[in-house]
């Protein structure tokens, strides 16, 4: 019956309020975030520092969620969408309302760079999960309505953060936006889980075990088999496979004699090192797939070379004299509205049989670096507002990355591969806004810089066009991952990690 239901509840009903929840929830976190660009100009002039330290706000606020992403989504999986999402939202803003009385950029850094990155990943990850519980036949479709509320959020926090920065200085705009950003909690309200989080289900196992133990095996009352009860045992067990949650069934007893001993602990060290042994043996041989390998470079690249220009552009055009001041429509706008469109466009394009989506993609990773290369040549503030408008499309190529990650390592194991890619892309945005940023300081301008940012792209599209190239898989089956096998190696490995 609790199947019927669940099936009765997936692809529409209150799954859209869930879509519109989630929509408004990566809305009003990612809003300022994205739009950073605005703020940037700001605070070089607040507190008089080097291009490359100011960018580590911006980079750590977007790197820090992906670098910190498997830990969300273990919070996720543990404690829920609900719960996560209300902690998120008093942790988002809290970091803005912080960051209005930064007394220098090293206190912003960790109030607006690390305390909202991680809100931020943390709403990513319960919204997303969500989403995919109440979905499945459109679970595509919700997925594209909801991440498309990033990029809304960026077009229109950077206008918004523009008109207050005028009105009520910086710090009344970043308390502003603090105070919005405690909707989140509102937006939690509707995301009623539709399976127990895991630690409920523990929570309960241990429950019905503490029940049990006033019975010795000698008191226990003698009863007949019930087939009711041996069918919920059943259920309860499947639920708790699904989640991932091993509970040990022993004796009531001798758990309570053994729980605070050696033994007990030696058990639990023991299991905690096979999980990780088999985690890293896994990781280790998706590195070892040659295409899986070439696209973590590649989206490290990418990360590195094209998220500086959402940070550097409006201070590109000020600083090159294109304009006084930020335009009541900025830069950072036409990035996002373009990158909103680019991911629906591009993920359309991926579900078309006559296309390839790894050559899409190399082709959109290549494209950006011909765009950033050309940046440095424009003269023009027109110039310099078509090509945010190319760079920001073909940054909706992120909508396609789980869709070529699942292509390339199958569904199963999509889960952990894309939590190792979004590392490598994490990594790429901490260290890219930085080193452009030292790189004015170094030359006092932004050609070196965008020239090293469109290289650093251009290479990496180029480099995964090529190992994508069926002439490598003469000799080898496509998209094949060895099993992993508890082995000696696997051990040599973790013991290394």
């Amino acid at each position: 019956m609790s199947s019927d239901i669940s099936k009765k509840t997936l692809d529409g009903g209150w799954g859209w309020v869930i879509v519109m929840a989630s929509f408004m929830g990566q809305l009003l976190a990612y809003g300022s975030p994205l739009s950073v660009g605005v703020l940037y100009p700001e605070w070089l002039r607040a507190f008089k520092e080097g291009k490359g330290l100011t960018a580590w706000v911006g980079s750590l606020v977007s790197g820090v969620g992906l670098i910190a992403s498997p830990i969300c989504s273990a919070c996720v999986m543990n404690f829920g969408a609900r719960p996560v999402t209300i902690f998120s939202g008093v942790m988002v803003a809290g970091g803005f309302m912080l960051s209005a009385f930064a007394p220098n950029v090293q206190f912003l850094i960790f109030s607006y760079g690390i305390v909202v990155g991680l809100g931020c990943g943390l709403v990513y990850a319960a919204t997303v999960t969500i989403t995919c519980q109440y979905f499945d036949k459109r679970r595509g479709l919700a997925l594209g309505i909801v991440t498309t509320g990033t990029s809304v959020g960026g077009f229109l926090y950077a206008t918004a953060q523009n008109e207050l920065i005028e009105m009520y200085g910086l710090d009344g705009c970043l308390l502003i936006i603090g105070a919005l950003s405690l909707n989140l909690i509102a937006c939690a309200g509707p995301m009623r889980p539709l399976h127990l989080p895991g630690f409920y289900l523990k929570q309960k196992a241990a429950l019905e075990q503490t029940d049990e133990q006033p019975f010795s095996q000698s008191e226990k009352p003698l009863v007949t088999e019930n087939p009711v009860k041996t069918t919920i045992a059943t259920e309860k067990g499947s639920i708790v496979k699904d989640l991932l949650i091993t509970v040990d069934t022993k004796d009531s007893l001798t758990y309570n004699r053994s729980f605070f001993g050696r033994a007990a602990l030696v058990q639990s060290i023991k299991n905690k090192q096979q999980a990780y042994t088999t985690y890293m043996c896994t990781t280790s041989q998706f590195l070892k797939d040659r295409i899986f390998l070439s696209l973590c470079i590649t989206l490290f690249l990418y990360s590195l070379g094209a998220f500086p220009p959402v940070l550097f552009m409006e201070d590109l055009a000020q600083s090159e004299g294109f304009i006084v001041d930020i335009r009541i429509i900025p830069l950072v706008s036409i990035v996002a509205i373009t990158t909103g469109m680019g991911k629906l466009v591009l993920g359309m394009m991926a579900d078309l049989k006559v296309i390839n989506s790894l050559y899409l993609y190399a082709f959109t990773v290549a494209a950006t670096g011909v765009a950033l290369l050309i940046i440095p040549i424009s003269n023009s503030y027109i110039g310099l507002q078509i090509l945010s408008g190319v760079v920001g499309f073909f940054s909706g190529n992120w909508s396609i990355t789980p869709y070529i990650t699942t292509k390339i390592v199958g569904i199963e194991k999509l889960t952990q591969a894309y939590g190792i890619l979004m590392f490598f892309g994490g990594f790429g945005i901490m260290l890219g806004p930085p080193l452009v940023g030292w790189f004015y300081d170094w030359t006092q301008s932004y050609d070196l810089a965008f020239y090293f940012s469109g290289g650093c792209v251009l290479v990496g599209g180029c480099s995964f066009f090529i190992s994508s190239m069926p002439c490598w898989n003469k000799d080898k089956q496509e998209n094949s991952i060895p099993v992993i096998q508890g082995s000696s190696d696997c051990k040599k490995v973790a013991s290394v990690a």
